[in-house]
C-alpha cells in the first residue's frame, strides 16, 4: 500500500492548487519584465509623431488610437504587476487627462534601469531609497524651469488658452493643432464660470457627424442632439420648454379593470373622454406658455397629434444623461408626469432648429445669452476612427483647460525640461555618498527615454539629438528642445511648445510611484481560483 507524499514547506500551509513566486529572478525580475512589455506598447505612441496602435476589445470594437489611457483601458491588462502601472496611468487620467503615456513610460523605463542595477547587485531597497531622493529632488528643480509670469493668466483669453494647450492637442492631433486649439478654447470660454476653478469638463460636449472635414468643425453655444424633432414643425425662436422625464402619453392605471360596453354610443364616448382626456393634458401644457414639450419617454400618437394642433414642437430624448444636460441648458425643470408647468418650471433656448449636417438631421438648440452652460463641438470627419481620435483630442484640450483653470504655471516643452532635469539629477548624484548615488543616477538616465522616443519616432538620430540637447543646455540655454520637423535642436519659446507644470508633475510622481511599488514585490502567491478556470485561462488548459 503507496501512501500519498506528505506535502511540507509552503505547500502544506496553503490550499493545493496555488503558485509561490518568490526571489529576484522569480518575483522581481518577472515584474519588471511584464512592466517594460506594457511601457514599450505605449512607448512608441509617445509625442506627436507617435504611431497609432490597432486594439479589438473582447467585443469586437476597434481602436484605432494613439491615446494611451483608451490604449490600456482596452486591452485588459491581466499581469498584476502591469496593472499597478495601469492604475497609475488612470489616477493620471483622472487628475489631469492628459500624460498617462508619459507615466507608463517613464515608470517602464525607471524599471528597466532597476534591472540593470539589480544585475549590478544593488538591493531594491537601496534602489527605492534612491529614487524617492530623486523623486523629491525632480519635483523642486521642476519649480525652477517654471516660465516666469505663467503664474498668473486670463482664461479667458483665447490666445493664452491656446499656448498652454497646443501640445496636449498636438501630440493627438499632429498638424492639425492650429484647426482644434481655437475651437476647443472657445468652447472652454463660452462654459467658464466666475470662478474658473468650478468649471465643470461635463459642459463641453462633442457630436460627432459624418462627412466633410476638420475645417467644416465648429463650436455651437448650446446642445447638439443627434434626432430629428418628432412632427412637422422644426424651428421655434424664443422657445419655452416643457421637459417631462416619463414620456408624453396617457399613463396606464395601477390597477386592471374591465370596462363593459353595450353599444356602439359607449364605444363612441369611451374614446372621446380619452381623447379629451389628452386634449386636456396638452392643452394645459399650451396654456402654460410652453412652446417646445421635451420627453424622456415615448410620445403616444394620440398626444403628438394633439401637440401638433397646439403649435408644440416635440423633441425625445432617451438618454438620461443627455435630458439633465438639456435641461441644465434651457434651465429647465424635468417633471415625472404630464400636467400643467408652473412658469418657474419652463425652460428657455433662444432658437430650437432641425438643421441637415452631412446627410444627418440634427437638433440644434442655441443659447447665445449669457447663463450659458453647455457648448458643443460639432466634429466632422470621414470615418468614424478619425472622429474618435478627434474626439480624444477634444477631451485633452478640456482636460488641459480645467487644469490650467487651478495652475497655469508653464515648463518648456518638446523635451527641453526632461533633459535639463536629466542634467541637474546627475550633478545631484555625484554629491550623493551611499549606493543610492547610483539609483539617482539611472533615475536621471531615465529622462532621455523622453528625447530619445520623440527623435525615434519622429525617424530622426536619437543619440545625435540627446547630445547636442545636452552640450546646448550645459551652454546655459535651458529652453533647447526638438524641433521634429526640422530634426534640430531650437528654443522652445520661438516654437511656442509649453507643458503645463501640473501635467508633468503628476505623471512623474505617479511614474515613480508606480515604479517603487513594483520593486518593492518580493513574493507573489497566487491563490487557486475557485471553481473552474480563470477568466484568463480559456477552459482545458490546466495550470502547469
Amino acid at each position: 500500500m503507496v501512501f500519498p507524499m506528505q506535502p511540507y514547506g509552503i505547500q502544506a500551509m496553503l490550499k493545493e492548487g496555488h503558485k509561490h513566486l518568490s526571489g529576484l529572478d522569480e518575483a522581481v525580475l518577472k515584474n519588471i519584465d511584464a512592466c517594460k512589455e506594457l511601457s514599450v506598447i505605449t512607448r512608441t505612441s509617445l509625442g506627436p509623431n507617435g504611431m497609432n496602435k490597432m486594439v479589438i476589445n473582447h467585443l469586437d470594437k476597434l481602436f484605432v488610437t494613439n491615446d494611451a489611457a483608451t490604449i490600456v483601458n482596452e486591452l485588459e491588462v491581466q499581469h498584476p504587476a502591469a496593472k499597478i502601472l495601469v492604475l497609475a496611468s488612470k489616477a493620471q487620467q483622472e487628475e489631469i487627462g492628459d500624460g498617462a503615456n508619459l507615466t507608463i513610460s517613464f515608470a517602464g523605463e525607471l524599471l528597466e534601469k532597476a534591472e540593470e542595477l539589480i544585475r549590478m547587485g544593488l538591493h531594491p531597497s537601496e534602489i527605492i531609497s534612491g529614487y524617492i531622493k530623486a523623486i523629491n529632488k525632480t519635483v523642486e528643480l521642476l519649480d525652477d524651469l517654471v516660465e516666469e509670469g505663467s503664474e498668473t493668466m486670463d482664461v479667458r483669453n483665447k490666445d493664452e488658452v491656446v499656448l498652454r494647450m497646443r501640445a496636449a492637442v498636438a501630440s493627438k492631433q499632429y498638424g492639425q493643432e492650429d484647426i482644434l486649439c481655437p475651437l476647443i478654447a472657445d468652447a472652454c470660454i463660452q462654459v467658464c464660470p466666475k470662478n474658473p476653478a468650478n468649471f465643470n469638463v461635463d459642459n463641453v460636449r462633442v457630436a460627432k457627424l459624418l462627412g466633410g472635414g476638420l475645417h467644416n468643425c465648429t463650436v455651437v453655444r448650446g446642445m447638439v442632439l443627434k434626432n430629428d424633432t418628432i412632427g412637422s414643425i422644426k424651428r421655434v425662436e424664443k422657445a419655452k420648454i416643457a421637459v417631462f422625464a416619463g414620456g408624453v402619453d396617457t399613463s396606464a392605471t395601477e390597477t386592471k379593470g374591465t370596462v363593459l360596453i353595450q353599444n356602439a354610443e359607449q364605444l363612441e364616448n369611451y374614446a372621446k373622454s380619452e381623447e379629451a382626456k389628452v386634449e386636456e393634458l396638452i392643452k394645459a401644457v399650451a396654456d402654460s406658455g410652453a412652446n417646445v414639450v421635451v420627453s424622456g419617454a415615448a410620445v403616444g400618437d394620440m398626444a403628438l397629434h394633439f401637440c401638433e394642433r397646439y403649435k408644440l414642437m416635440v423633441l425625445k430624448i432617451s438618454s438620461k444623461f443627455e435630458l439633465r444636460r438639456f435641461c441644465r441648458t434651457t434651465g429647465a425643470v424635468a417633471l415625472l408626469k404630464l400636467s400643467q408647468p408652473n412658469p418657474d418650471e419652463l425652460g428657455y433656448a433662444d432658437s430650437i432648429s432641425v438643421e441637415e449636417i452631412g446627410g444627418v438631421r440634427v437638433t440644434i438648440v442655441k443659447n447665445e445669452e449669457g447663463g450659458n452652460s453647455v457648448s458643443t463641438v460639432v466634429l466632422r470627419g470621414s470615418t468614424d476612427s478619425i472622429l474618435d481620435d478627434l474626439e480624444r483630442a477634444v477631451d485633452d484640450g478640456v482636460n488641459t483647460y480645467k487644469a490650467m483653470c487651478r495652475d497655469s504655471r508653464i515648463i518648456p516643452g518638446a523635451a527641453a525640461s526632461e533633459i535639463e532635469l536629466a542634467r541637474k539629477l546627475n550633478e545631484f548624484s555625484l554629491k550623493e555618498t551611499g549606493l543610492d548615488k547610483f539609483a539617482i543616477a539611472k533615475f536621471a538616465e531615465s529622462f532621455e527615454m523622453v528625447p530619445r522616443t520623440l527623435a525615434e519616432n519622429a525617424g530622426l538620430n536619437a543619440m545625435e539629438i540627446i547630445s547636442s540637447l545636452y552640450a546646448e543646455h550645459a551652454a546655459g540655454n535651458t529652453k533647447v528642445g526638438i524641433d521634429l520637423e526640422e530634426g534640430t535642436c531650437k528654443d522652445v519659446s520661438t516654437m511656442k511648445i509649453w507643458d503645463l507644470y501640473v501635467t508633468k508633475f503628476f505623471a512623474l510622481k505617479y511614474a515613480a510611484d508606480a515604479a517603487c511599488t513594483v520593486l518593492r514585490v518580493d513574493q507573489i502567491i497566487m491563490a487557486k481560483p475557485a471553481g473552474g478556470p480563470r477568466r484568463d485561462q480559456p477552459a482545458g488548459m490546466d495550470e502547469d
